[in-house]
């Protein structure tokens, strides 16, 4: 038997008139569509059916559902429909939608950075819905399918309203469910009905002849084989409602009223089922059967929710294991509660909807009752409440009206959600601790939850909400809330501007928390404080920021061992490892460990994480391999560190770059700037639009590069860390690849200037690395600064290591050792592989100098320079290439129709496409004339083309070329 019928009984005009919408829609002609009726009548199921009968027609389905569970939330019906266009990788341009697309930042989130500055009205919003939905059903219709309607705010059924009233001709149809209970959705609909701009379908009850339909599909047997008694009871008691047949039949069969035999059914003894009138009626009957004590058994396990544990339910009830278990299984046999499988302790109700019903036919001082004994037998059981107990006996108290005491377990849950590196989760929690104590209790608790909530909101990308919050810190000063709780409270704020990339506001906060904790704070203050500024100094444009920063995070350090506080000697040792990699990889290495460690010693996931994420950025500086970033980032959106998933989509955006796969590239910025810029982000907004003008510097597109640059300086770029990143990867590799040389030379000692001034800790803008290269080649660099700059750490850097290897084979080559630069040429190569931009820039700069001194092969390397160049449509250089080639008397192929088509393997030879032609019929082991035939050209010409192919291909005869062309030529 089938818990639900397979088949839809009794609703066949209803699906004719709704598919016939469904057609209209598709052209072009839309219109809404209500379904009324009573709970259980199968209002879900018809529109479940239309929904697969427009998926089947090819139609765009969006589905969002109205809910009375938990606190009322605008737009939800809406913003779930139209959240589910989106999770396929949808997009829709801008020009698609006009001006109406800020407007949808209220409903759809990826959208909310472009949202107006003033709230937009409801008809705006109605509309801008409506543009949405037409651009969705512009090619094959589109079906929004809205359930549960009546339990939708006010501002869902203004929009609908509105919709109702406009679809006539648009591609779309508007699909409703609605009880029919008094309320404003079926005054909509009924409205909607009166105005001739809706469809409203009352769904009436089953007959006796579809009651009989309905059962023989649920016991899979022809309906002449049900049996009349069942059919007779069903009707009489279900009064033709679907659910309550279902649940009836279901009811007969698990009592043994209903039993199989042979290949049909058969009844055992009188039919005495207790028939509902409603669904919660017929929760309440089959409860009544489990008599006043099993009520309340029942009674107690909806109070502790859906899931419920025997051993509360045991000491609330104040009942032995035995009668527990008796009534628990009377319970099951009822269909009302089941086993909860995979712990032993603990039983589930089969529907959240059977704890409902049955918390509703408490009285509310019942209710409150149950509730706080609840609590006191979970307190005297799990005394510390470990794991779930602490949120459970918050929502109990909560339920029994001691507000007080449900706010501090509900902060205390969310400090623990925190430790546990659930951000989401512990914003939910300390929001609703924030809630219910902030006019009930001292500054001091207060204090504790916003100590908590805002690092919470940091590392969630909540900044907005964060500083508002900070907002009223002035209100705790009049309190009697002490300096040094007011200083903790500033120092997580300045924490919290830096994360934002607001240097300013958090050197404002950190003067507050040094001003409240005087000039001799404690080491437990000192170091909370002086770890924040140490961040906050990497932002400050001076030249002495770096060392200013290694000095406090060092203090901090030593205050925080001293005072055993692990969260801030980690985060001071993490800063010590970004300091460090400059000048000591394995120190910052040390550094980075010591501070993964301490967060596993002390179980601190947040701050291991972060300790990780900096470890795999050394490691893909060494070696430009993502693999251990992308696991970072994993394990950052596992623990809901937004910020820090964010940072190494950045830097795995920006290597994608450097990779030289610049669609790829393209697609990973848009969609990482899109979400940093609506969070407000503001240092990773400057780090990805200093890669998004790199990858318009590494195309040679200078108008693309500037206009991200402009971006780049309205977020605060001009004297940031990030400044000799735009200049050193973006506007210096532009200037090269413009052939600009004396440019490129400007822009780099601008970058190192302001490196200089202003020390950064990234390391991959040129000083130690192209700057060297271009120095060797014009004769500005010697051995001495080739050292110096090789030697270093940075210099070791793997993109940075290409660079100062090919300086190494100029310098070797230049002192006449030839073996040496080539040796040193090889490791260019290999550390290049990873960057074929700047691999083949590299070969154009090194073959001047090669050619000149006599070493090497200036001529493969230059012609490999070409080929890439000119396949990746980069003008300058290939014409450069070109030139130097003639210019040490080799002949250049001519860039003629069809070069495209000679493999890469070929034309990095310089085979030429009229000697490709010749090449392919070698295949055939055709004679000179046979090919000059076919070629319409000369046998001589033919002749000249296979010599010059032997020699470019470096084959001993006309027969080992024949050869190695079926090699380079089979499929």
């Amino acid at each position: 038997m089938q818990t639900r019928a397979p088949l839809l009984v009794g609703r066949d005009a209803e699906l004719v008139e709704l598919t016939r919408a469904l057609s209209g829609a598709r052209a072009g002609r839309g219109g809404s569509a209500h379904l009324v009726g009573e709970a259980g009548i199968g209002k879900s199921r018809l529109a479940a059916m239309v929904a697969g009968r427009a998926f089947d027609a090819g139609m765009r389905v969006l589905r969002g559902r109205g809910s009375a569970i938990g606190p009322m939330v605008p737009f939800r019906p809406l913003a779930e429909a139209l959240l589910s266009l989106f999770r396929g990788g949808e997009s829709f341009e801008d020009g698609e939608l006009g001006p109406y697309r800020p407007a949808l930042g209220r409903l759809i989130p990826e959208w909310g950075g472009s949202a107006p500055a003033e709230p937009v009205s409801l008809v705006v919003l109605a509309e801008a819905v409506l543009r949405l939905l037409a651009v969705a059903g512009r090619d094959r219709g589109c079906l929004v399918v809205l359930e549960d309607l009546h339990d939708a705010d006010a501002e869902t059924l203004a929009v609908v309203e509105y919709l109702t009233d406009n679809l006539d001709l648009q591609p779309v149809m508007l699909l409703a469910t609605i009880r029919n209970e008094p309320g404003a959705a079926l005054d909509l609909a009924r409205a909607g009905e009166r105005r001739r701009t809706g469809r409203l379908l009352e769904l009436s009850r089953l007959d006796r002849a579809q009651v009989r339909v309905m059962a023989a599909s649920c016991l899979e047997i022809p309906p002449s084989e049900v049996v009349d008694d069942v059919v007779q009871r069903l009707w009489a008691d279900s009064a033709g409602n679907p659910f309550i047949v279902e649940e009836l039949l279901h009811s007969m069969v698990s009592s043994g009223l209903l039993v199989p035999s042979g290949e049909g059914w058969q009844v055992v003894g009188p039919l005495r089922t207790e028939v509902p009138a409603a669904v919660a009626r017929s929760i309440a009957n089959r409860t009544d059967r489990l008599g006043p004590q099993g009520r309340m058994v029942l009674s107690v396990a909806a109070v502790l929710g859906h899931r419920f544990p025997l051993s509360v339910v045991r000491e609330v009830a104040d009942i032995d294991d035995r009668g527990l278990l008796s009534h628990l299984h009377a319970g099951v046999a009822a269909q009302l509660v089941t086993p909860d499988e995979p712990a032993p302790d603990w039983y589930a109700f089969r529907h959240p909807l059977t704890a409902e019903a049955l918390l509703s036919q408490l009285a509310p001082l019942d209710r409150a009752e149950l509730s706080s004994k609840a609590a006191d037998a979970v307190l005297e059981l799990h005394p510390e409440l470990p794991g779930h107990w602490c949120q459970l006996v918050a929502s109990l108290r909560l339920d029994a009206g001691e507000e007080a005491a449900a706010g501090r377990l509900f902060a205390e849950a969310g400090r623990r959600a925190l430790r546990d590196g659930a951000a989401g989760s512990a914003i939910t929690l300390l929001d609703k601790a924030n809630r219910l104590l902030t006019r009930r209790l001292d500054a001091g608790i207060r204090a504790d939850i916003l100590e908590s909530l805002l690092p919470a909101l940091a590392e969630a990308g909540h900044f907005d909400r964060a500083f508002q919050l900070a907002g009223k810190l002035s209100d705790l000063d009049g309190d009697g809330l002490d300096a040094r709780r007011r200083a903790a409270l500033h120092t997580r704020l300045a924490k919290v501007a830096y994360l934002a990339g607001r240097s300013a506001d958090g050197a404002e906060q950190v003067a507050a928390a040094r001003a409240l904790l005087g000039p001799d704070p404690s080491d437990e203050d000192g170091a909370r404080v002086d770890v924040v500024a140490a961040y906050m100094e990497l932002d400050m444009p001076r030249p002495d920021r770096l060392t200013r920063a290694e000095e406090l995070a060092f203090r901090a350090v030593a205050a925080a061992e001293r005072s055993e506080q692990p969260v801030v000697a980690c985060e001071a040792w993490e800063l010590l490892g970004i300091i460090t990699r400059e000048h000591d990889i394995a120190r910052a290495v040390e550094c980075l460990e010591r501070a993964r460690q301490l967060g596993e010693q002390h179980q601190l996931p947040l701050q291991r994480a972060y300790a990780v994420m900096r470890l795999a950025g050394i490691d893909w500086l060494s070696t430009s391999d993502t693999l251990s970033l992308e696991r970072a980032r994993d394990e950052a959106l596992r623990i809901g560190a937004i910020t820090m998933a964010y940072s190494a989509d950045a830097i795995i955006a920006l290597d994608t770059v450097l990779g030289g796969d610049f669609g790829l590239a393209a697609e990973r910025i848009e969609a990482c700037a899109e979400s940093v810029v609506r969070l407000q982000l503001g240092s990773m907004v400057r780090y990805i639009m200093m890669a998004k003008a790199a990858l318009a510097g590494h195309q040679g597109r200078r108008r693309e590069m500037d206009e991200a640059l402009a971006e780049f300086r309205r977020w605060g770029g001009e004297k940031s860390q990030e400044a000799p990143l735009a200049v050193g990867l973006a506007r210096v590799f532009c200037a090269l690849l413009e052939e600009n040389r004396p440019l490129a030379l400007q822009e780099l000692a601008e970058t190192l200037a302001y490196e200089a001034a202003t020390p950064t800790t990234f390391h991959l803008a040129g000083r130690h690395g192209l700057d060297l290269l271009l120095g060797v080649v014009d004769g500005r660099h010697d051995w001495s600064h080739y050292r110096e700059i090789a030697d270093s750490p940075a210099g070791r850097m793997r993109w940075n290591h290409h660079f100062t290897q090919l300086a190494a084979a100029v310098l070797h080559g230049r002192d006449g050792d030839g073996a040496q630069a080539a040796e040193a040429m090889a490791r260019a190569q290999q550390a290049g592989a990873a960057f074929p931009l700047a691999r083949h820039l590299g070969l154009r700069l090194v073959a001047e100098s090669a050619h000149a001194d006599h070493w090497g092969d200036p001529v493969a390397w230059l012609r490999r320079a070409e080929e890439y160049f000119h396949h990746n449509g980069i003008t300058g250089p290939a014409s450069a290439c070109r030139a130097l080639l003639r210019q040490v008397g080799v002949s250049v192929q001519q860039r003629r129709l069809g070069a495209d088509q000679v493999p890469t393997a070929l034309r990095s030879l310089g085979v030429t496409v009229r000697e490709y032609d010749v090449f392919r019929l070698l295949v055939d082991r055709l004679g000179n004339k046979a090919i000059a035939t076919r070629l319409h050209i000369s046998p001589r010409t033919v002749e000249k083309h296979v010599a010059s192919l032997i020699a470019k291909t470096q084959q001993p005869d006309r027969e080992a070329l024949t050869t190695y062309a079926n090699a380079i030529l089979a499929p």
